[in-house]
């Protein structure tokens, strides 16, 4: 491990915005903020939007800044990758915002039922290989963990450069008679749907990389209610 490495670990050890869970924590499926993260860690009772494989937290980081009205919990399992957006948020005062560092498979063990209003997944690995079809994070085996505490009302936003990932997670809702909302395959260029202003508003420092390359930019919401509305 490089000592920048070993430097930024020791770092976010010291943050209060990042959440290390133990692994006793993992077994039980009970961290002590589940069900707590806006009376004991916000203070507030606003919505509460998860960033599932955050990165470097540019799209948290965005979005606490432009909804402050809002709370908002990068999630991912690289340490290196979160100290980034820790280290913004703490530098800049953005209260709004926290990282939590874990693997997606054990994020039921942090949140309540209902606790959660949004979820987006911003650019995450599409697996593209058939057999890892259960480890992309719109496949049926993460949507039914989602529901344990995702609200009522509450949405999915994808963000990917992926079409194989798009029209994967189409065919995920439409077997399972999800409410797809908005798609688009292009957002950059789409002149037949009103892009919703967070698809475009806020890239990631893959997104940009993406798009120099020339790549299009695929956005879908959806919700986990077992209705459809959306003709794509």
């Amino acid at each position: 491990m490089s000592k920048k490495k070993i430097q930024r670990f020791a770092e976010i050890k010291t943050f209060s915005n990042v959440f290390e869970p133990r692994l006793e924590e993992l077994k039980t499926g009970n961290h002590p903020l589940k069900g707590k993260w806006n009376s004991t860690y916000f203070k507030n009772n606003n919505p509460i939007v998860l960033e599932l494989g955050c990165g470097k937290g540019e799209y948290s980081i965005g979005m606490a800044e432009k909804y402050p009205g809002k709370n908002f919990i990068g999630v991912d399992i690289k340490g290196a990758r979160i100290w980034n957006g820790a280290k913004k948020a703490t530098m800049g005062k953005i209260n709004n915002v926290a990282f939590l560092r874990t693997r997606i498979e054990f994020i039921d063990s942090f949140f309540a039922n209902g606790e959660v209003a949004e979820i987006w997944i911003t650019f995450p690995d599409p697996q593209p290989q058939k057999p890892r079809e259960k480890k992309r994070l719109t496949s049926l085996k993460f949507l039914k963990i989602y529901q344990n505490f995702l609200s009522a009302k509450g949405m999915i936003y994808l963000k990917t450069d992926n079409a194989g990932l798009l029209e994967y997670s189409l065919e995920v809702i439409e077997e399972n008679h999800f409410e797809l909302i908005f798609c688009s395959r292009d957002i950059y260029g789409d002149t037949e749907y009103s892009i919703p202003k967070e698809a475009t508003s806020i890239q990631t420092y893959y997104e940009f990389g993406f798009l120099k390359q020339g790549l299009k930019i695929c956005f879908l919401i959806f919700s986990l209610n077992r209705k459809k509305r959306f003709k794509t």
